[in-house]
């Protein structure tokens, strides 16, 4: 056997972390008490591992914390959040892996990948082979639940490279399913064109990805000839949806069902949709998840939006997470008690609040323009926003292929009832966003330039 599964032991992970039936009648079925119990115990052995490392060592003593301090769940409001900026600041610290993490004098394999970058330099990522074979895992748990057949074809578009994504789904999907993957990449590893060509001759009946590029892809395939829910028979779409779009990308590929699911480089996946498609399930069994106040970082209740701040409860390897502010905004819900699944549950990304332009005192969210782009006629929904702070302005360039003269007014006048604010808008034509936002080579396109003052 490898170094790699020697020290991962897949099959004792599956116990640990059950998939398939074995997840409804496991973890799933668990009362509130044992569940918790389930938690304290992994729990420990994060912080024990966690004050081993010299990043927390010196995080947590500069709060006035000692051994000892941190014993239960319930002592983590004792502890201060850490964000991506505190690592790259470890980074700048100590480069370039920073000290985040606990390579040296332990015996684990080391895997490293790193961040795409979207919101700054990339961030290495660090994992064993036992961490990473639990984000596997939890990943295909996910998949299973939404309805993954051992007959599918999986289409994927997450990238490659450095960057963890495509990697990781493979790893997913072969190891823990029977499913057929093609890994695609993004249109940069593999040109659109072509990626419609091997959905349709290997008759791929899943897609797996970032929404953006999945609407791309199916535009292409209908500039092709190609009818999606005729030509492409896809029936499921599993990745990164935008919510309040995501009938129109169903539309699109012909009525697929799709499916939500949320999670980040450091962490692996964390919530995902059910069959139900009321809520993202938190993996409770192995991530204990706060929301958290963006200005505060105080705990806010449930029905509120907030950061979501996760510790992650299985691993205490390499580089253990307590208490990271992913500066991602969602809501946490109660369980769903017609699910059979006593995990809470999240509503899914809503953007990032540390992305967030302040414009003549409203806050704006870049990431809620796409959905309004949505309603309107002749917008392709691709966009991106250039931000002034000098004048305090803002400059919204999107893609129109309509014919009205009065598009352009329209659309300010919708953003600024919309939004609450004026905006500028710029229309260019299809496709002239794109070496702006990276749709072709990036797994999440950028969709804020953000000009010096």
């Amino acid at each position: 056997m490898s170094i790699y599964f020697e020290q991962a032991q897949p099959a004792a992970l599956l116990d640990a972390y059950p998939i398939g039936a074995a997840f409804l009648e496991g973890p799933a079925a668990l009362n509130a008490g044992q569940l918790h119990e389930l938690q304290e115990k992994r729990f420990a052995r994060v912080i024990e591992r966690a004050w081993q490392v010299p990043f927390y060592q010196r995080h947590w003593r500069e709060a006035g914390l000692n051994p000892g301090d941190i014993k239960t769940l319930n002592d983590l409001a004792k502890v201060p959040v850490f964000s991506k900026k505190d690592l790259m600041a470890s980074v700048e610290h100590s480069p370039p892996l920073g000290d985040y993490h606990g390579l040296a004098g332990q015996p684990h394999r080391a895997i490293l990948h790193t961040t795409s970058g979207t919101t700054g330099a990339p961030q290495p990522l660090f994992f064993s082979p036992r961490d990473r074979e639990i984000q596997n895992i939890l990943l295909a748990r996910a998949y299973l639940l939404q309805g993954l057949r051992p007959d599918d074809v999986v289409h994927s578009v997450y990238g490659f490279g450095m960057v963890n994504g495509g990697h990781y789904i493979r790893e997913a999907i072969l190891h823990y399913t029977q499913a057929l993957l093609l890994p695609a990449g993004t249109g940069a590893e593999t040109r659109s064109r072509l990626q419609v060509d091997l959905i349709h001759r290997f008759g791929a009946t899943v897609l797996v990805g970032f929404s953006d590029f999945l609407r791309k892809l199916a535009v292409v395939a209908k500039e092709a000839g190609l009818e999606p829910g005729r030509d492409l028979k896809v029936r499921m779409i599993c990745g990164h949806l935008d919510h309040a779009s995501r009938a129109d990308l169903s539309d699109l590929w012909g009525g697929a069902d799709t499916f939500d699911w949320y999670g980040v480089g450091d962490t692996g996946i964390i919530a995902a949709e059910g069959p139900h498609q009321n809520g993202l399930y938190v993996w409770e069994d192995a991530h204990f998840v706060e929301m958290l106040d963006p200005k505060t970082a105080q705990p806010v209740a449930d029905g509120t939006p907030g950061n979501i701040c996760v510790t992650v409860l299985f691993k205490d390897t390499i580089y253990p997470i307590i208490r990271f502010d992913t500066q991602d905004l969602s809501t946490r819900l109660p369980p769903d008690p017609t699910s059979g699944i006593g995990f809470r549950r999240i509503t899914g990304f809503g953007g990032r609040s540390d992305n967030m332009v302040k414009l003549r005192g409203i806050n704006v969210y870049p990431t809620a323009i796409g959905p309004l782009l949505q309603t309107l006629n002749g917008f392709t929904g691709e966009y991106i926003c250039r931000l002034n702070e000098a004048r305090d302005e803002m400059t919204v360039i999107t893609e129109y292929a309509g014919t009205d003269t009065r598009a352009k007014d329209q659309l300010a006048q919708h953003l600024r009832e919309k939004l609450g604010v004026r905006v500028t808008v710029e229309l260019v034509a299809p496709g002239q966003t794109a070496s702006l936002t990276g749709l072709e080579d990036r797994q999440k396109p950028q969709r804020l330039i953000d000009e010096p003052r």
